[in-house]
């Protein structure tokens, strides 16, 4: 690469502003004559990174990187100084003579120029009449304004558009194929890798295609996305669709709402969210964390409202949290993305959702906590799912907060989540350090088992068990959630063979099938009988007590009215009649007969 004249370099240096050149990499705030934002090169909770606009320089007083506008975008791109300064001029508009040296470029520069042609191919092939991706492209709700916004074309269904357009450029297909955008043929030659497609142009900060993601228009063409692989350029772990212009939204709200498709970002830049950014195929990672952290403290994902968008919350907090981010997370409607609510309700419903997005371990609490924490355990083990959440938490004053409002929900001790928080830091199990009884198999439990066996042993006892009352009757629990199953199969008349029960059950009360199907010795029809009616007659008169009890704690109530005691009295009347009931039915059958 030939050597760029002293007066170039000065003139690129001059026309640079480096607040500018750093401010897209870095979130910057005025601190006196400097400003001040995180380390782009160590990882850091509060910023020490400086950058002194008068003298064009930048210094980070923790790992004591410093240097100007050139050194910046070389350590930051691992770029040679020549790059770096022809990289410099052309966002400048500086042409840079050559004055001696080979031709070739650098390979990065060359990939860039490879990205950019083609994209100017594609957007020439969607404006042509009766291109397919038009029309695919209006059935989505976008017009030639959202086109030209986003910078959207076209891969026609050929194999060798971006075969002819490198070679009319004079680029290499070796160039093609490391940007990955031609494939070779086994016999030689290169092919287009992406074909038939609406293309969305992956930019960096700086403006520069690093990478396209193609969308197929056909019903039938697998896979519906197709991304050009990793390159010198383009690596998926830390890209993020839509910079650089969401960098200037991202400083305005002080937020970054990430999403996970192309046409989800587009959407919420339609509805004014002009901070949205995507990823490029891939789940977030620590890279993308710290991308974001650089830029804002404050990220806001949005996911399905079931269990799947559950699952990729978790995940994401996972990745996210460590860096130092505050995480919001808005659950959308079933069934809905960020583009098919906007079309069906309109933008103010889309922002008015990222706006309102609660912090995300609040979420990840409260979805620990909605199956119950009513025993020791069911508490021990909403804490063991959020304790490693909390433990990824690098403030320590957010982590105790959130310690204490676990804690509160799940009605235990503050300390005891701490020390499960700590142990889940540590790789430990966070489940030892909140107190519990020891687990006892009560009386429940064992008539529970004795039921579940006598129906895997005999699947034709269980039309003698009562299924419009089994919700009240049985509580939670694999067990529980298996005489359910085996009920329900002998009322539907389904199969009850094994295979066929496991494909309805989860994980736990399908092992439980699967050990009571081996337990020796088998029990007579007879007896097993008999364990189903007496089971069944047990789980009966535990509910009448229960509700016995409960009448005795309302009726000691001073609050309860005259009316209300009345019509307790009455029930308890009948709670009376009907466990003298169960108790004649118990005597009758204990009688042998003549």
């Amino acid at each position: 690469m030939g050597r760029i004249p002293d007066e170039i370099i000065q003139r690129i240096r001059d026309h640079t502003d480096v607040v500018d050149l750093v401010g897209r990499s870095v979130a910057l705030k005025r601190a006196g004559r400097n400003h001040k934002g995180l380390c782009p090169f160590h990882d850091e909770k509060s910023p020490s990174f400086n950058v002194n606009p008068d003298r064009q320089t930048f210094y980070c007083f923790g790992c004591h990187e410093g240097g100007d506008v050139f050194s910046f975008l070389m350590k930051t791109e691992n770029l040679t100084f020549a790059e770096a300064a022809r990289s410099l001029a052309r966002d400048a508009g500086i042409e840079v003579p050559e004055t001696g040296g080979g031709p070739d470029r650098g390979i990065s520069e060359q990939l860039y120029t490879a990205n950019a042609t083609l994209l100017e191919r594609f957007r020439r092939e969607l404006s042509r009449p009766g291109c397919p991706g038009q029309a695919y492209l209006e059935r989505r709700g976008l017009g030639a304004e959202d086109v030209e916004r986003f910078q959207i074309g076209f891969a026609p269904d050929a194999w060798d558009t971006a075969v002819a357009t490198l070679s009319a450029a004079r680029i290499p297909a070796e160039i093609g194929e490391k940007a990955g955008l031609l494939q070779r043929r086994e016999r030689g030659g290169h092919y287009d890798r992406l074909r038939g497609r609406v293309i969305f142009p992956i930019h960096d900060v700086r403006g520069r295609v690093i990478g396209f993601g193609g969308r197929a228009v056909a019903a039938d063409q697998e896979p519906k996305y197709l991304n050009t692989p990793e390159t010198p350029i383009f690596r998926k772990r830390e890209a993020l669709y839509g910079f650089p212009q969401a960098l200037d939204s991202i400083r305005r709200a002080e937020r970054a709402v990430v999403v996970e498709g192309y046409f989800d970002q587009i959407a919420l830049c339609r509805a004014g969210v002009g901070e949205a950014l995507a990823t490029c195929g891939t789940a977030l990672t620590a890279d993308h964390a710290r991308n974001l952290r650089r830029r804002t403290q404050r990220a806001v994902l949005l996911f399905d409202g079931d269990a799947a968008g559950e699952r990729a919350m978790l995940r994401a907090l996972e990745a996210l949290l460590p860096s130092g981010l505050r995480v919001h997370a808005a659950l959308l409607p079933s069934g809905d993305d960020p583009d098919s609510l906007l079309v069906r309700e309109g933008p103010e419903v889309l922002r008015a959702l990222v706006d309102a997005a609660p912090a995300a371990l609040d979420v990840a609490i409260e979805r620990a906590v909605a199956s119950g924490h009513d025993t020791p355990e069911a508490k021990a083990d909403a804490v063991e799912s959020v304790a490693p959440l909390l433990a990824l938490v690098p403030s320590a004053i957010e982590r105790s907060e959130y310690c204490a409002r676990l804690a509160l929900a799940v009605g235990t001790e503050a300390r005891h989540v701490e020390a499960a928080v700590a142990r889940a830091g540590r790789g430990e199990d966070p489940r030892e350090a909140v107190p519990i009884a020891p687990r006892r198999t009560g009386p429940e439990e064992r008539n529970l088992h004795q039921l579940a066996r006598s129906l895997v042993e005999h699947p034709s006892l269980a039309i003698r068990v009562p299924q419009d009352e089994l919700p009240s009757l049985l509580s939670g629990g694999p067990v529980a959630e298996l005489v359910r199953c085996l009920v329900d199969a002998a009322a539907a008349e389904r199969g009850v063979a094994i295979p066929e029960i496991e494909t309805h059950l989860s994980d736990e009360a399908r092992d439980l099938l699967r050990a009571l199907a081996i337990v020796d010795p088998p029990l007579d029809e007879a007896a097993a009988a008999q364990t189903v009616d007496d089971t069944i007659r047990w789980f009966r008169d535990q509910q009448l007590k229960r509700r016995e009890q409960e009448i005795t704690r309302r009726l000691r109530d001073p609050a309860a009215d005259e009316d209300e005691k009345r019509r307790l009295l009455d029930e308890r009347q009948q709670l009376l009649q009907r466990k003298r009931q169960l108790a004649s039915v118990d005597h009758a059958s204990a009688v042998p007969p003549n």
